[in-house]
């Protein structure tokens, strides 16, 4: 789950969306997709393409009722970040804020931004990544450390606890 986190004239917003995903490593570009275009954009959507900023926080298991509440409809100039009870601080190299209790957050540039039918692909360039030291193993993050959630649809979630690795082929 991308849990967008951007600035804009109405002030900070905060919102959840299920379509993520890395899209490239070098530059290391990453993309969410809200359900809605930029002439009729949420705020999220509206504030990545008028800054050409944003945060991907990374929503794990501990955070997962604060991310839901964040996907209230508010009024633009109420806070997402205070109704879901988490913490705003300032990214360190673009003009966003962050949600302080994620464990791993990615600092974007507006890469591009794509009408897809009824959606807009968010391509963000990652200039900045913040990762918990508690979801490490030797400076690396460890995946088996990181609780991540993912959205399935409607109200289903999973999580990431039965992991399995396997090997590819040559």
């Amino acid at each position: 789950i991308a849990w967008g986190s951007s600035r804009g004239p109405a002030g900070e917003n905060l919102a959840p969306y299920s379509f993520f995903n890395v899209v490239a490593v070098d530059p290391p570009v990453l993309m969410f997709a809200p359900v809605a275009t930029t002439t009729a954009p949420k705020d999220t959507l509206a504030n990545a393409v008028e800054t050409e900023a944003f945060v991907v926080n990374v929503v794990t298991a501990d955070l997962v009722e604060s991310m839901n509440a964040s996907s209230a409809t508010l009024p633009p100039d109420e806070s997402e970040f205070e109704h879901a009870g988490v913490t705003a601080v300032e990214a360190d190299r673009v003009d966003a804020p962050r949600v302080a209790e994620a464990k791993v957050s990615f600092e974007c540039e507006l890469y591009d931004a794509i009408e897809v039918g009824g959606s807009t692909m968010v391509l963000g360039e990652v200039v900045y990544a913040h990762v918990d030291e508690a979801v490490t193993t030797e400076g690396k993050l460890d995946t088996e450390k990181l609780d991540a959630v993912g959205r399935l649809a409607g109200n289903w979630y999973a999580s990431t606890d039965d992991r399995f690795a396997i090997e590819r082929p040559p």
